[in-house]
Parts: structure tokens; C-alpha cells; sequence
């Protein structure tokens, strides 16, 4: 099959489009060719160029169908438009029994014409984020400047360009030249094929391939690192951006100014990262090391020695702006900044931060009596939690929220409990991070997360499909992960009603607390638990005591992992579907059974059984037993196979009928004492 190689060469494309610029090409060529059916496609990016290669078929032969069209009776109205829908004269129409039919003739096409076809029009819709006009008067854009378009198809150029009508479009035609490294090997390149543009790309000093890009800046800088005595401390994330900004990578190491070095290491770390894209790196004992390591663009002849004095000198100037904050920020305490916080505008419906503040208070007060925290300490944290927010270094880097006001409370004096709790208090922020551990940590970051649920709920602004621009789904899971982890037994539903209370609108309390039930489903399911038990005892009402309901959920999925529980699942979806069908009919049959009416000893004996089984796992779930509660239903297992083994529900006795339907009515109804086991699967 022919090979397709298309590049798209621009000036410096934003590290954070390119991955995205590849997968929309490819995706977006392989629709438009589809009659090709291109194969193996793969894409390319970096600082410069999308790109993509594949396989596709020769061409597409011809092809000839029939359209049946309207009766040929049918108004002239009719006629006409199933003739405009195919583009067809009247001349090209045959009758056929009693309606109009269209022979249609798709002619062939060849590959090469396929593709000149379809990709200008691709092209000027491609769907960049942000896309600009450059010189001239044409209106095609792209991301940044287009330099060249080269599209080959089996080492043969495929001939097209971007005019539209009037528009010129800046002159762009497809050609088989690309460009090599902007400084180590300039000027243009012919290649004949894929292997051709990647090799010799690598001869000009360009990595095509996204990872293996991200590969060597990672490993460069940990051999240069080890080769030091010193650890790099990872960032994937910025390792993701450095392989978006560099074509030919090449690790150096620099060395930060002693006078620095006691700035806290988040601030420079943080810095670094934001302001140049520096890699931060650690001593033998674990500590911040008086160095930086990055990824330069170009092999210098001086060995770098040039590239890293200059970056020294920029990373000593961030560092002066950092120390000018850390100074002026410690010069007030946080205390004093409280007042300011009524100035800032948390949300035009919910308030200011002071205003926040004074709900935290309150909710981390509760929320310490609960779990056996210092109430002092809580409320005290609560109280300081978001003065950071008016220092200059939080100003410069709103990363650091939380973590500065830990630095500026220590300074203060405060308990080393309540500058932890200020630390912790947005704590998990995804997935990955650790969930606060002291008990006024977790009061602080509890009454956070509450009280911006709340807040939001009351006033309508909750997730939808398409959005959650306040993280309200990622403060749910930080809840939920805090109570998991810690097995903390709260009451959601009185807590949710205390952080509405001051809220401008009434606060829907069940509704929230569904939203964080599904929030736990989903998160059970990306776990690979069994959701579906979880659904299934939801069903039955939403406990607002999530470690309870995950212990009742534990105790169903337990039982359902046995041979009895699995089985006695089966038995009673036989039953609630018997029950089914049989209450379409003549239901509800739900009424007292008839001790005379049950003859055989099948029946007799699951009767029998049903009162005191019921009874214990009605008291094992109100004492919290669920193992207990269960192993008091599984028992019901052999009953009821040997009730569906021996006896026929739908008797031709209606008194017999009567009475076994209201027998599996009550085998349901014990059941669901712990589950909606219909909701579950298998």
C-alpha cells in the first residue's frame, strides 16, 4: 500500500498545543481519506511541525448503486427534490414497478487526487485552540505562522495548495521540503519517504518523535544529576512541556547563589518551573541542592558553559524577586492581613473571603468535636487558612496557596498544628496526593471542601457535563478520600445543613449528598470495585455515613464473591422475576402468608426459616453486623433451591398460587433489608 507522510511546518508552536495538534490530525485525515482506508497512522509534534504517516490504499475504483426514489405516482414536488438531493437530471431516472429509480455512477479516483481533494479544506478548519493571521491579506490561519506544507504519497509529491477563490492563502503549497534544526542545521531538506524525513531530520539535529523527545531530556538530566552526587526531583508535567520546547535536547546544570539557598525550597522549585523551566534537584541527604538542571536547544561549542552563565544570571534575578516577597510577607503577620480579606471577592453571590472565612470557623469548630480534634486549634487555622491569599509571594505564585500561610504561621508563633492545618487545608488536590493526617488538618480541609459544595449548590452552580469551573467534583473526592482513609464516622447530612445554613439560598441537602454518592461510585469503578453493590444499596436510600455504607457495600460484594452468595443471587432474581410478571397480573402479593395453604415441605420449610432470618439480619444491620446480617441471608440458599427444585409457584390451587407468590414476596422483601440485589449484576 502507498505511504502517506504529511508535515506541517510552522514557527514555534505553544508546547501544550502540540500533542493535541497531532492526534487532530491524524484523526481528522484519517475521517477526510476514509475511503482509503489508511492504516497504521502515526502522529508527530514538536516546537516546529505536525506531522503523520501512514498507509493508504492505491485509490478507490468505481462504483455503480440504485436509489429508489418516490412512487411514480407521487407530486412533481417529490420528484424534485429526491433529484436535488442526489444531484441528477430527470433523463437519469427509470421506473421500476411503481417507483422512480436512480442509477448512480461513482466514478474512480486515484489516491494522490483523493488527498489534493480533501486536504485544503482540512486544513483551513483545523481546529487549533487559538489560531492567528500573519502579513498579507489572506484569511487562512494556524497556530503559529505555516512555512511549509510537505505531503508525499509514495515518495511522489501530492500537488495542492491553500487557495480559496480570492484568498491566496499566504502562497502555501504542498512540495516535498522540510527544515532541519532552526540554528545547528538551517535550511531546507528534500526527503522521498517517512524513513527518509525521519533520519534525516536526526542528521539535522531534530527528534521527530514526541516521546522519545520526553525520554531523553528525562534520562540526560538524571545521568547528569547522578554523575553529580544529586537527585532530580521528577515532574512529569514539566518534563511534558520541556519535550514541547526543545527539537535537539541537551542537558546542562547550573548553580544556584548561596544567598538563595534559604529561601524555602517550594518557592524556588516553584519558580524555577514557572519563570524558565528548570529542573529542581536534591543533595545525598535529601535536602535542596545548590544547583538547577534544564534542557538547552542547541549543542553549544563551548560545552554550554555560555548558555548556563546566562541562565544563572536570569535564575538570580527570579530569585531576587522571591526574596523581596519573603521579606516584605514576613514583615506583617497574618493576623493583621485578616481585615483585608473582606475586600476580596470570593464569589459575586457567595460573598467575600472574610465572609468565608467566618463559615470555615464555625464548620471546623464542629467538624473538631466530631473527630477529636483541638477545637481551638481548628478554628484558629480555619480563622488564618486563607490570609495568604494577600501576600505578595501567594500574588506571584497561586500555586503556593496554603503553603506560604504554613511558612508565614510558623513565623508568627503559631501551633505547629495550626500551621500544618493551613498547609493541608486544600488537601488532595488530585488523585495522587496525600489526604491530610492530623485531626486538625483534616477538620480544616473537611470544613473547606463543605463549605464550597455547599456554597455552590445553593446557589445552582453545580457540574454539569461540559464543566466544572469551580473543581466542585474534585472537592467531593477530596471528602470522600479523607473519610475513606480515615474511616471517619460523620454524618454528612446535618454538617451539609450547618455549611448552607448562612448560604443566600436554601441549600438542597439530599441532592448534594446524591452528587457525592455518585462521586464515590465512580471513584469505586475506576478502583474496579463493585459499583454496582454500591448502587444497589443506595437504592434503598442514601446512608449519608459514607465509611457505614462502605462497610454494608463491603459485606454484600463479600457474600456475593461465595458459591452461596452467588447462588442466592440467582435464586432471587428468579423470584423477583416471577413476581414480576405475575403482579402485572393480579398484584401486589404482599399480604400474610396461610400456614394451611403450604403443603409441600419445600415451602414449609423456607416459611419456616424466613421470620427468623429476617429478624437476624434486620438486628445484625442495625448493630452494624453487616458480615453477621449476611451470612444470616446466605443461609437461605439451599431453601430456595430446593423450593424452586420441588415446587410450582403458579399452581393451578389459586389459594397455593396466592400463598407461594407472597412466600418469594417476603424471600424480596428480607433480602432488601441490606440490597436492591435487582440492581446488581450477574
Amino acid at each position: 500500500m502507498p505511504e502517506l507522510l504529511l508535515e506541517l511546518f510552522s514557527e514555534e508552536i505553544p508546547a501544550r498545543m502540540q500533542a493535541r495538534g497531532a492526534e487532530d490530525l491524524v484523526r481528522l485525515v484519517s475521517e477526510a481519506l476514509s475511503p482509503l482506508s489508511p492504516s497504521g497512522c502515526t502522529g508527530f509534534c514538536g516546537p516546529r511541525r505536525i506531522a503523520l504517516t501512514g498507509t493508504l490504499a492505491a485509490g478507490v475504483a468505481a462504483s455503480q448503486s440504485s436509489e429508489r426514489g418516490p412512487r411514480a405516482n407521487a407530486p412533481e414536488a417529490a420528484l424534485a427534490g429526491f433529484l436535488r438531493k442526489h444531484g441528477a437530471a430527470r433523463e437519469a431516472l427509470r421506473q421500476e414497478g411503481d417507483f422512480w429509480v436512480l442509477d448512480k455512477v461513482t466514478p474512480g479516483i486515484d489516491a494522490a487526487s483523493l488527498i489534493a481533494r480533501e486536504l485544503p479544506g482540512l486544513l483551513r478548519r483545523f481546529p487549533w485552540p487559538k489560531s492567528m493571521r500573519w502579513g498579507g491579506t489572506s484569511g487562512f490561519t494556524w497556530v503559529r505562522p505555516l512555512r511549509r506544507i510537505l505531503c508525499i504519497l509514495d515518495g511522489a509529491v501530492v500537488p495542492f495548495d491553500l487557495r480559496d477563490g480570492a484568498d491566496d492563502g499566504h502562497g502555501l503549497a504542498s512540495g516535498n521540503l522540510t527544515e532541519g534544526h532552526r540554528f545547528l542545521a538551517p535550511g531546507a531538506v528534500a526527503v522521498a519517504s517517512a524513513a527518509e524525513w525521519r533520519d534525516g531530520l536526526r542528521e539535522r539535529r531534530v527528534i521527530a518523535d514526541a516521546a522519545e523527545r520526553r525520554d531523553l531530556v528525562g534520562r540526560g538530566l538524571r545521568e547528569l544529576a547522578t554523575a553529580n552526587g544529586l537527585t532530580l526531583v521528577e515532574d512529569a508535567g514539566l518534563l511534558d512541556e520541556v519535550a514541547g520546547l526543545v527539537e535537539w535536547p541537551v542537558p546542562l546544570l547550573g548553580r544556584i547563589d548561596a544567598a538563595y539557598m534559604d529561601l524555602p525550597a517550594e518557592v524556588m522549585q516553584v519558580s524555577m518551573r514557572v519563570n524558565q523551566r528548570y529542573f529542581a534537584l536534591r543533595g545525598a541527604d535529601g535536602k535542596p541542592a545548590p544547583y538547577f538542571a534544564f534542557a538547552a536547544n542547541i549543542a553549544a561549542t563551548d560545552g554550554g558553559a555560555a548558555i548556563i552563565a546566562g541562565n544563572e544570571r536570569v535564575l538570580r534575578a527570579r530569585f531576587a524577586d522571591a526574596r523581596h516577597f519573603w521579606d516584605l510577607d514576613r514583615a506583617h503577620t497574618l493576623d493583621s492581613r485578616l481585615p483585608g480579606l473582606g475586600a476580596v471577592t470570593f464569589h459575586a453571590k457567595l460573598g467575600s473571603q472574610g465572609q468565608r472565612v467566618r463559615r470555615l470557623v464555625v464548620l471546623a469548630g464542629s467538624l473538631a468535636k466530631l473527630i477529636r480534634a483541638d477545637v481551638a486549634q481548628a478554628e484558629r487555622a480555619a480563622g488564618l487558612a486563607k490570609a495568604d491569599l494577600l501576600t505578595g509571594m501567594v500574588g506571584e505564585f497561586p500555586e503556593l496557596q496554603g503553603l506560604m500561610g504554613s511558612y508565614y504561621a510558623r513565623h508568627d508563633g503559631e501551633d505547629a498544628a495550626v500551621a500544618d492545618a493551613i498547609r493541608d487545608h486544600y488537601a488532595p488536590k488530585g488523585p495522587t496526593d496525600d489526604v491530610p493526617a492530623a485531626p486538625v488538618s483534616i477538620a480544616v480541609a473537611l470544613a473547606d471542601k463543605l463549605d464550597l459544595l455547599a456554597g455552590f449548590f445553593a446557589i445552582g452552580e453545580k457540574p454539569t457535563g461540559s464543566g466544572d469551573p469551580y473543581a466542585l467534583r474534585r472537592a467531593a473526592l477530596g471528602v470522600i478520600r479523607i473519610i475513606r482513609e480515615h474511616k471517619l464516622r460523620l454524618h454528612l447530612a446535618p454538617l451539609f445543613a450547618s455549611a448552607g445554613a448562612p448560604m443566600p439560598q436554601p441549600l438542597d441537602v439530599p441532592d448534594l449528598l446524591a452528587f457525592l454518592a455518585e462521586r464515590l461510585r465512580v471513584q469505586l469503578r475506576t478502583e474496579g470495585a463493585r459499583h454496582d453493590v454500591l448502587a444497589a444499596v443506595l437504592s434503598l436510600g442514601i446512608d449519608d455515613d459514607f465509611t457505614r455504607l462502605l462497610a454494608r457495600s463491603d459485606a454484600v460484594a463479600g457474600m456475593l464473591g461465595t458459591d452461596d452468595g452467588r447462588n442466592l443471587l440467582a435464586a432471587y432474581k428468579r423470584a423477583a422475576n416471577i413476581l414480576r410478571i405475575e403482579e402485572k397480573k393480579d398484584g401486589p402479593h404482599d399480604g400474610a402468608i396461610d400456614p394451611a395453604a403450604l403443603v409441600l415441605p419445600e415451602e414449609i420449610a423456607l416459611s419456616a426459616a424466613l421470620d427468623g432470618v429476617a429478624q437476624v439480619a434486620g438486628q445484625a444491620l442495625a448493630a452494624e453486623d453487616y458480615a453477621g446480617a449476611m451470612a444470616a441471608l446466605a443461609s437461605l440458599r439451599p431453601l430456595l433451591d430446593a423450593f424452586f427444585e420441588g415446587v410450582t409457584v403458579n399452581d393451578a390451587d389459586p389459594d397455593r398460587r396466592r400463598n407461594r407468590l407472597r412466600l418469594l414476596s417476603r424471600i424480596r422483601a428480607a433480602m432488601q433489608l441490606a440490597a436492591d440485589f435487582s440492581r446488581i449484576d450477574g
